[in-house]
C-alpha cells in the first residue's frame, strides 16, 4: 500500500470518525475505489489503527472538559465510572450478541465464518447511513419544547445510549457517535454532557477492539506471509496512518462541537442520507475494481 493511499484514508477516517457521519462506511468505499480489501486482515488493522488515532484525539480535545465533568470530586468520579461501566457492558452484550446472529444466521455456511466478512457489503453500509440519517434528522429537528430540557444523565438513559453503541457496532454506515449524541438529545440531556459522555464510551470501547484485530491479524499472518507481507510492512503504514488520523481527527471535533452546540445537528443526518444515495449509485454504477 502506497503511503498516498494512507494518507487519503487517515484524513478520511480523522475527519469522518469524529463526525456523525460513519468513517467506516466512507473509508471501505474509498478503500474499494482504491482497488482495496475491505475485509483483509490487513485493511482491518489499518481501520483499527486509524481509530486509535481519532482516539488520541478524543483525549486531547476533551480533556480539560472531562477534567470538570468526570473528576471534580471522588463522588462524581465514582458516578461517572458506573455510568460509563454500565453503558459499556449493555455495548457489549448486544454487540457480540449481534455478532453471534449475524455469523449464524447471515453467514449460515460460509467457512470460517466472522463479522468482518460483511463490513464491505455496499448495500448494508447505505442503509445503516439511511438509517442513522433519520435518527439524526429525528434528534436535530425536533421541537426542543417537546423535550424535557437539560435532563440529568441517569443511569437509565447511560444504559439506553450504551445499547444503541452496542447496535452500531457490527454495522459499518450506522455511525457511533450520530446514534449516541441523538439518543442523549432525544433524551433532553444537555447537549455538552452528551458530548462529553459519547466520546468517553468511545475511549473505552477503543482498546478492545485493537486488542482483538491485532490478534485478528497475527492469526491469519501465516497467509500473508505467503504472499510476502512482513509484519513490518503491515504496521508502518497504519503508524502513520495514525499519527495523520490524530491530527485530521482534532480538527473534526471543533468542528462537530460547533454544530452541535449551534443547533446545526440535523444537517449531519442530511449529509448521511446523501452519502447512502451516493453508496447507492457506486454500487449500481459497477465502477468499484473488481
Amino acid at each position: 500500500m502506497t503511503l498516498l493511499k494512507v494518507f487519503v484514508l487517515a484524513m478520511i477516517q480523522g475527519v469522518a470518525e469524529l463526525l456523525p457521519v460513519s468513517s467506516s462506511a466512507h473509508v471501505i468505499v474509498a478503500e474499494k475505489l482504491m482497488g482495496l480489501d475491505p475485509t483483509a486482515p490487513q485493511m482491518t488493522l489499518l481501520l483499527v489503527m486509524l481509530h486509535t488515532g481519532t482516539m488520541f484525539a478524543v483525549i486531547f480535545f476533551f480533556w480539560d472538559s472531562w477534567k470538570v465533568r468526570f473528576f471534580a470530586s471522588r463522588k462524581v468520579f465514582w458516578e461517572s465510572v458506573k455510568l460509563i461501566a454500565a453503558a459499556t457492558v449493555l455495548t457489549g452484550f448486544i454487540g457480540l450478541l449481534l455478532k453471534a446472529l449475524i455469523e449464524k444466521f447471515m453467514l449460515k455456511g460460509v467457512a470460517h465464518a466472522e463479522i468482518e466478512m460483511i463490513f464491505g457489503n455496499l448495500d448494508l453500509i447505505a442503509v445503516s447511513l439511511v438509517a442513522v440519517g433519520i435518527l439524526i434528522l429525528i434528534a436535530g429537528l425536533k421541537d426542543k419544547r417537546f423535550l424535557q430540557k437539560d435532563n440529568p444523565l441517569g443511569f437509565k438513559a447511560s444504559c439506553l445510549i450504551g445499547a444503541v453503541q452496542g447496535v452500531c457496532l457490527p454495522f459499518r454506515g450506522f455511525s457511533r457517535s450520530g446514534a449516541t449524541i441523538s439518543t442523549g438529545l432525544l433524551l433532553g440531556i444537555e447537549k455538552k454532557m452528551v458530548e462529553d459522555f459519547s466520546f468517553a464510551l468511545a475511549v473505552v470501547l477503543t482498546p478492545p477492539i485493537i486488542i482483538r484485530e491485532v490478534l485478528r491479524l497475527l492469526k491469519a499472518q501465516q497467509v500473508s506471509s505467503s504472499h510476502g507481507t512482513s509484519m513490518l510492512g503491515l504496521f508502518f503504514p497504519s503508524l502513520i496512518g495514525m499519527v495523520l488520523s490524530f491530527i485530521f481527527g482534532v480538527l473534526a471535533l471543533k468542528w462537530l462541537s460547533n454544530w452541535l452546540e449551534s443547533g446545526r445537528w440535523y444537517l449531519f443526518g442530511l449529509y448521511c442520507l446523501c452519502a447512502s444515495l451516493g453508496v447507492f449509485v457506486l454500487q449500481f454504477a459497477d465502477i468499484f475494481p473488481h
